[in-house]
């Protein structure tokens, strides 16, 4: 089974060793993370390092760790499902349309997000960290 998980829940397990972590890291689930985020996680690098209190050397290696157990999706496999996506995430939040483009591309799989305005589409399903801690056995 394939699962798409959203910027936040990866942060989430970032900043704090948590159940997020946890699930990441023991799920059997196959988790899939849209390359495209790899750039927003650059991009607030310094932001998840303060708020999770820990060096630079220990975040990269918690990125490292983590990103060892899902899959990153490169942008071109995609990108055919970008503008269904956009469609469907448009008066929602457009900016979130990368993981229904991810979803797709992998058969409409399901998102794992602790966002409630996911759920105002219905196209693709949307799980939660509660949801996750339930339903998806561990590795």
């Amino acid at each position: 089974m394939f699962i798409v998980i959203d910027t936040n829940v990866f942060i989430a397990a970032l900043i704090k060793n948590s159940l997020t972590r946890e699930l990441i890291l023991n799920t059997k689930a196959r988790i899939l993370f849209p390359e495209l985020i790899l750039d927003e996680l650059r991009n607030h690098e310094q932001e998840i390092i303060k708020k999770s209190g820990i060096s630079r050397q220990e975040y990269l290696f918690i990125l490292s760790k983590l990103l060892k157990y899902v899959m990153v999706v490169p942008s071109e496999l995609c990108l055919p499902f970008k503008e269904k996506a956009k469609e469907i995430m448009d008066k929602i939040d457009p900016d979130d349309s990368v993981f229904i483009a991810t979803s797709l591309a992998f058969g409409k799989c399901v998102i794992w997000s602790d966002d409630k305005h996911f759920k105002k589409q219905k196209f693709v399903k949307i799980i939660t960290t509660k949801d996750m801690s339930k339903n998806y056995k561990k590795r």
